[in-house]
């Protein structure tokens, strides 16, 4: 037989290194070592040590070392601050970036939660850095959202009536459990596990009936962002963050909100926003993205440049369009009927039927409201059984359209033959109570905000440059939800899920960074 070197696994060894041999370069760690020591002020996290000469206090870890190896681990997906500490001690490229300084997880947890302020100015500075290397084209900026879980359970989420009648439930249940102990009195062994077991029962019961308790009495209700401001569901956990529909089902979250350059996919700016609708975050990134690079010196007004602004329908209502329209800022943001008035849409329906038919909430299609006649100028509108509907509501909207609600005779309804495909709930018209078929029209004056960017994303210009946004925002929630594995936040707030957001885009854009610039 052939003989072969034996080799064990399962052995110490104690070899002499040098860390800095560790960071080779064309790596992520050798990029990120280079641009913490050599390219970025760190005075900002002064302000948290207290413990200069003559004030007592034991030495602080270094935030260049903390920095690097909490960065690190985001870059491999590690955002538990215990695994931190132990690949402190055991992985050799940790111990490398940390200088074998093993800071404990608390230290680390610490650190991440206490200097959002300080990690904010660090993304400034990696901008800046991004800017300097020629990586920031400033030509296009895409502006998209991505909605991830938070730390805490959708099952503790509730408006406040949801949540007294859980308490309530629970209530019931914890009487019924101790009834039934009461009435059983046998002494077997048997019996005393069924004792443990419900007395175990119990005990839960009661910490979630004081935590319910304890929530409604010492908190108030969640108000939306809308300007009718109404109740929103709450969460015990975490009552900043908010349910979320995703294309994976409902999920309580936040929502991770980017600009991204389309030159080399930079994220400029990042913010995690505790609400679902988008639609009320477009102006704070706008407004942060100016504030930003004016602070850095970049350009004075970059929107007033000429850049353009790409996003969704998810940023699209009436009063984005004005604000974007007064502030003469080159934006493309479609409605949601975008992709109907497109021609090369035209054959979709035929060819793939409707999309969602409605069975994803087992709902019927009801007839349209295209098939109602509206008399605009009257303001009356009769429906396709020829009756006449009452005008219940007019109002005006931001963008200065007029929209007018009509509501079908409950008389006429009820005795309606089409009541079955018109309505959505036909059992309602043959109640006193019920009501008739509503529909909505809006009388579009032609001169809105809404009616410019509409001309603007109809334009064969602005379809193709609408068309570039998935291709530069896209990618980037790609490299951070599958390659960083960041697929919930570890953190419980708006502020601390901001500065972890904030980290994972800092991450992206060292790689952009290494991968386009110049590390030393």
């Amino acid at each position: 037989m052939p003989k072969y070197i034996p080799y064990d696994l399962n052995q110490d060894a104690m070899v002499v290194i040098n860390f800095a041999d560790q960071l080779q370069a064309n790596t992520f760690e050798h990029a990120l070592a280079y641009l913490i020591d050599e390219r970025i002020n760190l005075s900002r996290f002064d302000a948290s040590v207290r413990n200069d000469e003559g004030e007592g206090g034991r030495p602080a870890y270094d935030p260049a070392i903390m920095l690097k190896i909490i960065l690190f681990a985001y870059s491999k997906g590690i955002t538990s601050s215990r695994e931190i500490e132990w690949s402190c001690r055991t992985n050799i490229i940790f111990k490398a970036l940390s200088c074998d300084s093993m800071p404990h997880f608390t230290s680390i947890a610490s650190f991440v939660r206490n200097h959002g302020d300080a990690i904010e100015d660090l993304f400034s500075q990696i901008v800046l850095v991004c800017e300097q290397e020629g990586l920031i084209g400033r030509d296009l900026f895409a502006i998209d959202g991505c909605k991830l879980s938070s730390n805490a359970s959708k099952e503790w989420s509730g408006t406040f009536k949801e949540l007294e009648a859980k308490r309530e439930k629970i209530r019931r249940l914890i009487e019924y459990h101790k009834q039934d102990d009461a009435q059983n009195t046998d002494t077997t062994r048997r019996e005393d596990r069924r004792i443990q077991r419900t007395q175990q029962k119990i005990d839960t019961l009661n910490r979630a009936f004081d935590k319910i308790d304890q929530f409604v009495k010492t908190q108030s209700p969640r108000k939306g962002q809308g300007k009718q401001g109404k109740e929103v569901k709450s969460n015990i956990t975490d009552n900043e963050s908010a349910k979320m529909k995703t294309s994976k089902g409902v999920i309580q979250g936040y929502n991770g909100i980017a600009t991204v350059d389309q030159k080399h996919q930079v994220i400029v700016d990042a913010q995690a926003f505790g609400a679902s609708q988008e639609q009320h975050t477009l102006k704070p990134i706008i407004t942060n993205l100016k504030k930003r690079f004016n602070a850095l010196g970049i350009t004075d007004d970059t929107l007033k440049d000429g850049v353009v602004i790409t996003a969704d329908t998810g940023f699209a209502n009436d009063g984005n369009y004005a604000f974007l329209k007064e502030e003469g800022i080159n934006a493309y943001i479609p409605d949601n009927q975008f992709r109907q008035r497109d021609p090369k849409f035209f054959e979709q329906k035929g060819k793939y039927g409707k999309r969602h038919q409605d069975k994803i909430k087992g709902q019927r299609g009801v007839i349209p409201a295209s098939e109602f006649t509206l008399d605009a100028e009257q303001k009356t509108c009769v429906c396709p059984q020829m009756n006449t509907m009452w005008l219940h509501n007019e109002t005006t909207l931001a963008s200065g359209n007029t929209k007018l609600s009509f509501e079908g005779k409950l008389t006429d309804c009820r005795q309606c033959p089409r009541k079955h495909e018109c309505m959505r709930n036909p059992s309602s018209a043959d109640t006193r109570t019920g009501h008739g078929r509503q529909v909505s029209f809006t009388i579009n004056n032609g001169r809105s905000a809404t009616d410019w960017m509409k001309r603007r994303v109809d334009s064969d210009e602005g379809r193709q440059i609408y068309g570039h946004r998935m291709s530069v925002v896209e990618p980037v929630f790609g490299n951070i939800t599958v390659n960083k594995r960041l697929n919930r936040f570890s953190l419980r707030g708006n502020e601390k899920v901001n500065t972890q957001w904030k980290l994972y885009c800092l991450v992206h854009n060292i790689e952009k960074i290494m991968n386009y610039g110049k590390v030393a």
